[in-house]
C-alpha cells in the first residue's frame, strides 16, 4: 500500500490491497513541509506517521468489506511490530522520492 504525496496537499492510495508494504511516497516537488498534508506527520527526511483514520479515506481505497478486513489485519500486525503510535492513532510509514 502506498500513500502518494503531491503538491497541493494531494494525497491518494495506489496499490491498496498490498497489504505487505506500507509506505509515504513524496513525489519530486513535494517540500518536507509538515502542515501540508492533513493526517501526515513528517518525523524527518525517512519517516512519518500516517493517521490511521485518513487511509480509509483517501481516493483509490476499493470500496469493498474485504478491503476493509485486511487493513485491520495489517493494523494489528503493525502493533505486533511496535510500528503503531497508540497516543497519535498513526501507523509509522517509510518515506521514499522518486527519482
Amino acid at each position: 500500500m502506498i500513500i502518494e504525496c503531491f503538491d497541493g496537499g494531494v494525497v491518494r492510495l495506489s496499490e491498496p490491497s498490498d497489504f505487505r508494504r506500507f509506505k509515504l511516497v513524496m513525489h519530486a516537488q513535494t517540500p518536507l513541509d509538515p502542515q501540508a498534508w492533513k493526517g501526515i506527520t513528517l518525523l524527518g527526511d525517512r519517516d512519518a506517521l500516517v493517521s490511521i483514520d485518513l487511509v480509509p479515506s483517501l481516493q483509490g481505497r476499493p470500496d469493498h468489506a474485504s478491503w476493509r478486513l485486511g487493513y485491520d489485519d495489517m493494523l494489528a500486525k503493525a502493533r505486533e511490530h511496535g510500528w503503531i503510535d497508540v497516543d497519535r492513532n498513526a501507523i509509522r510509514a517509510h518515506i521514499e522520492r522518486p527519482a
